[in-house]
C-alpha cells in the first residue's frame, strides 16, 4: 500500500511549481516580438542546450561536494536571474547571458532533485515505493504543466503584456525556492569532500564510460534514434506558436466579440496548450500499452519516428498553403508521437546495454540530443527566415525522413553477442 507522509506533499509542490513557467507558451512570440529572426532564436537555443551540458559536470560534483539543498537555492536563483534579465532587456546578446543563466539552473537541478527523493525513501525504509512515489510526483509535475498553459493565458488576455510573463514567473519560483531550501539537511546525504581535480577526474570517468558506448554498434544506432528524434522535437516544437497566432489572427469566430490581437493570441494558444499536455500525460502513461500493437519494440520505434516525421512535414505543408488548423491538429500528434517514444527508447536502449553502463548510456543520448540541436535549431531558423515558417518546418520533416534512413534501429542481438557487459 502506498504511504505518504509531509514530505511526500512537499516534493509534489516543487515539482508543480518548477513547471509554473507562464512565458513558455509564447515563448517564440516573445522573441520575435522582440525583433529577433528564427535563425537569432535557434542560435539562442543551441547557447540553452550547449550551456547546460558544459555545466553538467561541475554543477554535479558542487551538489556532491556541498550539499544538494544548495545546489537547488543556487538553481533557482540562476532561474530568477534569467527570467529578470529577459524582462529588462530586449537585446539578442543580452538574452545568450539569460539563456547561459537559464542552463546554470537546469544544470544545478537535474538529477539534484532525484536525488533528494531517492535519499528520503532510503531513509524511511520505502525503497519499494520509488515508482509510485516518481509517479506520483511527476504527475504534479505535469499538472502543474497544463495549469501552467491556462493561468499564462489568462495573464496575458488582461495584461497585454508578453515579457511580463517572465516577470509574474519569478513568484512560483520565489516560493518553491523557499520549498527546497527548507528541505530536512539530512537529505544531502554523506557529503563527498571537494579536491582539487575532482571535476577533471569526473570528466576524464565519464570520457571513459562514453567511449565505451561508442564501441558498440548495435547500442549507438538506438541511441541515436533517440537523440535524433528529440533533437527534431525540441527543435521544432516551438514553432506551433507563430502558427496558433496566425489561426488566432484568422479565425473568424474570435471576431465576434471585441478584443485585440494579443487577446484572441492568448485565448488560443492556452487552450491549445492546455490540451497539448493533458494528451502527452495520456500518452506517456499508455506508451507500453501502445508498442504493444506492434510486432516488436523495434517497429514501433521505426514506425514512430517516421509518424512524428510525415506529421511534421504535413504540419509544414499545411502551414505553407494557411491550412492553420490542419497544422495545429497535426502538431498535437507530433508531441504525442514524442511522449509515445520516450518510454520506449529507454526501454529498448536497456536491452542493448548492461545495466552497469545504462546510466552512461543515456548520457551518451543526451549528449547527442544537445549537439544535434546545436546544428538542427539555427538550420530551421535560417530556413524560416528565408522561406517562412511552413516551408522551414516541410525542409525540416524531409531532412528527419532521410536522417531516419541513418537511424533505424534492428531486432537487439542476443545479450551474449553483446560487446558493452
Amino acid at each position: 500500500m502506498f504511504k505518504t507522509d509531509r514530505m511526500f506533499f512537499r516534493f509534489k509542490l516543487y515539482g508543480f511549481l518548477k513547471n509554473l513557467r507562464f512565458f513558455e507558451p509564447f515563448i517564440l512570440l516573445i522573441f520575435t516580438g522582440n525583433g529577433l529572426t528564427f535563425l537569432q532564436i535557434g542560435v539562442l537555443y543551441s547557447v540553452r542546450d550547449l550551456s547546460n551540458n558544459i555545466l553538467e559536470i561541475p554543477t554535479g560534483v558542487f551538489a556532491d561536494s556541498f550539499g544538494r539543498r544548495k545546489a537547488m537555492v543556487l538553481a533557482f536563483s540562476s532561474y530568477i536571474l534569467s527570467f529578470l534579465v529577459f524582462f529588462f532587456f530586449a537585446d539578442f546578446y543580452i538574452y545568450i547571458l539569460a539563456m547561459i543563466l537559464f542552463a546554470l539552473g537546469e544544470a544545478f537541478r537535474s538529477g539534484t532533485h532525484k536525488a533528494l527523493i531517492l535519499e528520503h525513501l532510503k531513509l524511511n525504509g520505502l525503497l519499494d515505493q520509488k515508482v509510485s512515489y516518481y509517479g506520483r510526483t511527476r504527475a504534479a509535475s505535469q499538472l502543474g504543466s497544463a495549469i501552467n498553459s491556462l493561468i499564462a493565458a489568462g495573464l496575458l488576455f488582461f495584461t497585454g503584456n508578453y515579457r511580463a510573463m517572465f516577470l509574474v514567473s519569478i513568484l512560483p519560483y520565489v516560493v518553491d525556492l523557499i520549498n527546497v531550501a527548507t528541505y530536512p539537511k539530512i537529505l544531502d546525504g554523506e557529503l563527498v569532500r571537494f579536491k582539487r581535480g575532482a571535476i577533471w577526474a569526473q570528466t576524464k570517468a565519464t570520457l571513459k564510460d562514453f567511449g565505451g558506448i561508442f564501441l558498440d554498434r548495435n547500442a549507438m544506432r538506438p541511441i541515436l534514434n533517440s537523440a535524433g528524434f528529440s533533437a527534431i522535437f525540441k527543435t521544432a516544437k516551438d514553432y506551433l506558436q507563430p502558427i496558433l497566432e496566425a489561426f488566432a489572427l484568422a479565425w473568424p469566430v474570435l471576431y465576434l466579440v471585441e478584443m485585440d490581437d494579443v487577446k484572441r493570441t492568448s485565448l488560443v494558444v492556452g487552450v491549445v496548450y492546455f490540451f497539448i499536455y493533458l494528451l502527452t500525460s495520456y500518452a506517456s502513461r499508455n506508451s507500453d500499452r501502445f508498442s504493444g500493437r506492434f510486432a516488436s519494440l523495434a517497429a514501433a520505434i521505426n514506425i514512430t519516428f517516421l509518424i512524428g516525421s510525415i506529421f511534421l512535414f504535413v504540419a509544414g505543408v499545411a502551414s505553407w498553403q494557411n491550412l492553420a488548423m490542419i497544422s495545429i491538429l497535426v502538431f498535437l500528434g507530433f508531441y504525442v508521437i514524442q511522449n509515445l517514444r520516450k518510454p520506449m527508447n529507454v526501454s529498448f536502449i536497456s536491452d542493448q546495454i548492461s545495466h552497469r553502463v545504462m546510466a552512461s548510456g543515456l548520457s551518451v543520448e543526451a549528449q547527442f540530443t544537445t549537439l544535434l540541436v546545436v546544428v538542427f535549431a539555427p538550420a530551421l531558423g535560417y530556413i524560416a527566415d528565408q522561406a517562412g515558417v511552413g516551408l522551414g518546418l516541410v525542409v525540416f520533416g524531409v531532412g528527419s525522413l532521410l536522417f531516419y534512413l541513418l537511424v533505424r534501429v534492428k531486432e537487439p542481438q542476443a545479450r551474449g553477442e553483446r560487446i558493452i557487459r
